[in-house]
């Protein structure tokens, strides 16, 4: 096994993919962080509202300010030298610096693809993407070379690879299988849809697209691998991701997916495209003095890079999984709910009210939600329990500082519905949740589901 793996480990690949990629990955990183600016995204989300959502242990990421444009220009400005090749280590270095603390400057606008789009550039700060048709390959013939470690461009395979397939498997569930929610609840929504929105109402069709989702994430992965069935495959990708675009406000995500499924062509294919973009651009032409050996890669960094790409794949199989150590539902409680690829399986939604009660004073009160909630922070607030717990601590600290109060009380009234189901409470109003700690302990102060959903 040894002796396979560093044989695996010693063959090297044609270097145009990898290229073509990093080239792809920078202009539609760039795309989506100009469409984010100009929707007038960073004001509304980031410098309006006067409370911040956070991570767990990530509280110190925070907006700056009107300086909160300069970390969205120094992301974007990064995402340009990637596509270039222009300081390649250090553009994609400030690239995944910025973009995740854009991430994680506030919880409500979590998205499955912005986390992949995290550990996706991760993943290439230990890739040699500058290593060919880059402008660092340009200025430095000795980087420079027409080969690239095999395992470079199957990392980025694997991550794909990982992404669909547990996506797929989430969706083995009954609720989305046997009452194909929550398509069931959003698509006759999109009734007013030209050609096919009398379609989306049928009952049918809601169960033909859940089934059709849960294939298509199982099987796509190997069918992209398989050359016989590639061209196929790619063109299920288009067709799948284009419609969920039509269907479903999710923005660049679909065409990032179609983009990154090109890796998995063979080299022949990304030189058709790499010589497209010189002729374009009428760029110079390519050096034919390249080396056709990666001999000059340092091997004892190559494997630290290996190290690390390992680590980056095993974490990814395992953290989806987190979710078996907390009893009761998933869907429910949330608790190891995201960074697991489970994409668009629930309809939730929910109303939560705060009572605040001070013991010195003898005064109980409710609480405006609206004083320090964005409609769209309050939405999500309302049925996530460890946003209705952060936001809790926040009132506490907010009328203890600004009212002279001492020691506070706080209560929740939260109503929450799931995929369809008639709304139930769903946190025990007598527990007094300034008294419980954040953090990835089991919170049993979630009342339990009155339903069961057999799956994954």
């Amino acid at each position: 096994m040894i002796e396979k793996l560093k044989y695996y480990f010693a063959q090297s690949a044609k270097a145009e993919p990898l290229a073509a990629f990093r080239i792809f990955f920078g202009i539609m990183m760039f795309s989506s962080i100009l469409r984010f600016w100009s929707m007038g995204w960073i004001e509304k989300l980031y410098l309006q509202p006067q409370f911040h959502f956070s991570f767990y242990g990530f509280e110190w990421v925070k907006p700056l300010g009107v300086y909160t444009y300069l970390i969205f220009f120094i992301c974007a400005l990064s995402a340009v030298l990637i596509a270039l090749g222009l300081w390649y280590r250090l553009a994609i270095s400030i690239f995944w610096l910025s973009f995740t603390y854009i991430e994680l400057m506030d919880k409500t606008t979590y998205l499955n693809h912005y986390y992949f789009i995290s550990v996706l550039s991760f993943l290439l700060l230990f890739l040699p993407a500058q290593r060919y048709f880059s402008v660092d390959a340009y200025r430095r013939p000795q980087i420079a070379s027409k080969l690239i470690p095999r395992h470079s461009i199957d990392a980025i395979k694997a991550l794909l690879f990982i992404v669909y397939f547990y996506a797929g498997l989430a969706k083995i569930n009954s609720d989305w299988l046997l009452e194909a929610q929550p398509l069931a609840t959003w698509l006759p929504g999109k009734y007013d849809l030209a050609l096919i929105g009398s379609l989306l109402e049928q009952t049918w069709l809601h169960y033909t697209f859940s089934w059709g989702g849960m294939l298509y994430d199982l099987s796509i992965p190997f069918l992209l691998l398989y050359k016989p069935t590639r061209n196929f495959a790619f063109a299920l990708v288009v067709i799948f991701h284009v419609l969920t675009r039509i269907l479903f406000p999710i923005g660049m995500f679909p065409y990032i997916m179609i983009v990154s499924a090109l890796i998995f062509f063979d080299a022949s294919f990304h030189q058709r495209i790499l010589k497209f973009i010189q002729n374009i651009f009428r760029l110079p032409s390519l050096p034919t003095h390249l080396p056709t050996s990666d001999k000059q890669q340092n091997r004892a960094f190559e494997k630290v890079q290996i190290g690390f790409i390992t680590l980056l794949l095993i974490s990814q199989l395992l953290i989806p999984w987190r979710h078996l150590f907390y009893p009761g539902e998933l869907f429910w409680h949330e608790q190891g709910f995201r960074f697991s690829w489970r994409v668009m399986l629930m309809e939730k939604a929910g109303y939560t009210n705060f009572k605040i009660h001070d013991p010195q004073r003898g005064e109980t009160f409710l609480v405006d939600n609206q004083q320090f909630l964005s409609a769209f922070q309050e939405k999500q607030m309302s049925f996530q329990p460890d946003f209705i717990l952060e936001y809790a601590h926040f009132l506490e600290d907010h009328f203890c500082s600004s009212e002279n109060r001492g020691d506070l009380q706080i209560y929740a009234e939260s109503y929450v519905a799931l995929n369809g189901r008639s709304s139930q409470l769903y946190i025990n109003p007598k527990v007094d949740l300034s008294q419980e700690k954040r953090g990835w302990a089991p919170k049993t102060w979630i009342l339990p589901f009155n339903d069961t959903i057999y799956g994954l």
